[in-house]
């Protein structure tokens, strides 16, 4: 149920959680402390504490004590006729349900399959053609540079498709299949072996950066404390729009930084030549990356910023930054520990 209400929250940012604050008509039980629940008290350890005690978004302390104070936004801005914002509010149900996933031991792993290098995934059971003229499951996941995801009891037709870059638990392991839990789909579900990166068995996440496509903004925080995050950038962003054939959204979701390029190269749409470079890239699910502003050939010198940062979605698919921003996120956030997660 948590990865359920995880995945609400990102397609419905604005939704307010109405657990997340006691009413007056709570009832809260007295509790008669006899020396049999004192003991046992005393006796439980603070993993099973934490377990029985989840964070809840109202619980997450949020600090402003930025590392990076270029371009910086206010927790509101004027932006034209209109006045945007950093969704906190969804920002801290989302750092409290990445805290609770962690509360557990557990083996992390991610989905890869960036340019099919792991073999085009097989076809699902059912599915769509898109606008893109791409083969798609039925959930508008693309076949392209994704994941089969099997049921348990047939591993020979795919029922759906998960992302590049999914973060996801790891149940078992048997024949040729990973058997895995999804953080932001539910279920269990198997995944050939090819697809799936095990990560550290010392994996932790406490760097996260939130991109939101409705604001089109970008801020950094890192975990100081359990329940307690630092924000370290409030900045201007510009994420990907839908414009077939070429251009698409920046997916909504929550992914693992997977690599990063000093320079990342890009093609002229519909060609192999190549067109430009990105700077200070972190490639977080398919070919999106977080990234500088771009550089478009003739031209070698980087650019600082540009005047389309913050305003409407721009990009292929990626998070336009500028460019000692993208330098920042490149540097500070540690590759396969991280997480980027994009909201609306």
């Amino acid at each position: 149920m948590r990865r359920l209400y995880f995945i609400m929250f990102l397609v419905v940012c604005a939704a307010v959680f109405c657990g997340c604050k006691k009413t007056e008509s709570e009832i809260v039980p007295v509790v008669e402390a006899t020396e049999s629940r004192i003991d046992t008290l005393v006796s439980l350890q603070p993993e099973e504490i934490i377990r029985e005690q989840p964070l809840k978004g109202a619980d997450i302390q949020l600090n402003h004590s930025l590392l990076y104070d270029k371009h910086t936004l206010t927790d509101e801005y004027p932006h034209g006729d209109t006045v945007r914002s950093f969704q906190w509010e969804t920002i801290r149900k989302c750092l409290a349900f990445i805290e609770n996933m962690q509360s557990d031991s557990v083996r992390w792993v991610v989905l890869k399959n960036y340019k099919n290098m792991n073999r085009e995934a097989p076809l699902v059971g059912k599915f769509v053609r898109n606008v893109y003229g791409r083969v798609a499951d039925t959930l508008g996941v693309e076949r392209y540079q994704s994941v089969p995801l099997y049921f348990e009891s047939d591993s020979i037709v795919p029922v759906r498709y998960g992302r590049d870059g999914s973060l996801a638990w790891l149940r078992e392991s048997r024949g040729g299949f990973h058997k895995i839990e999804l953080v932001t789909i539910d279920g269990q579900w198997l995944v050939p072996l090819r697809y799936v990166k095990i990560l550290s068995d010392t994996t932790a996440f406490h760097h996260v950066a939130f991109v939101d496509r409705r604001n089109q903004n970008i801020a950094v925080l890192e975990r100081l404390n359990r329940g307690e995050w630092a924000i370290r950038s409030m900045n201007p962003a510009t994420t990907g729009m839908h414009r077939p054939p070429y251009a698409q959204e920046t997916p909504l979701g929550m992914f693992l930084v997977q690599e990063k390029k000093r320079k990342m190269y890009f093609l002229k749409d519909g060609g192999s030549k190549t067109a430009g470079y990105a700077p200070y890239a972190s490639r977080f699910t398919n070919g999106a990356y977080i990234h500088g502003v771009p550089v478009n050939l003739p031209a070698t010198a980087e650019i600082e910023y540009s005047w389309s940062l913050g305003t409407t979605p721009r990009s292929h698919m990626c998070v336009r930054n500028a460019t000692s921003h993208a330098k920042f996120v490149y540097e500070y956030l540690p590759a396969e520990s991280s997480l980027v997660v994009v909201i609306e």
